[in-house]
């Protein structure tokens, strides 16, 4: 079985939903701890897209002048 590539957007909206259930209170004790380590690693992944991204853009930017 292959996985889907997470993308940016789809992490950020999966983020969002676990804030909205944390502040809803829809989460008892148990599921907290997954979803918290569940965002950080969605965070995680959202930082190394923006990074990478960002290397990207500018060695495009630094071809450009060149």
């Amino acid at each position: 079985m292959t996985k889907k590539k997470l993308t940016y957007n789809d992490a950020v909206s999966e983020i969002e939903e676990i804030l909205q259930q944390i502040e809803n209170e829809e989460l008892d004790v148990d599921e907290l701890s997954t979803k918290v380590k569940r965002v950080s690693t969605l965070l995680k992944s959202c930082k190394d897209k923006l990074y990478k991204t960002e290397e990207e853009v500018e060695k495009i930017l630094k071809d450009i002048d060149a």
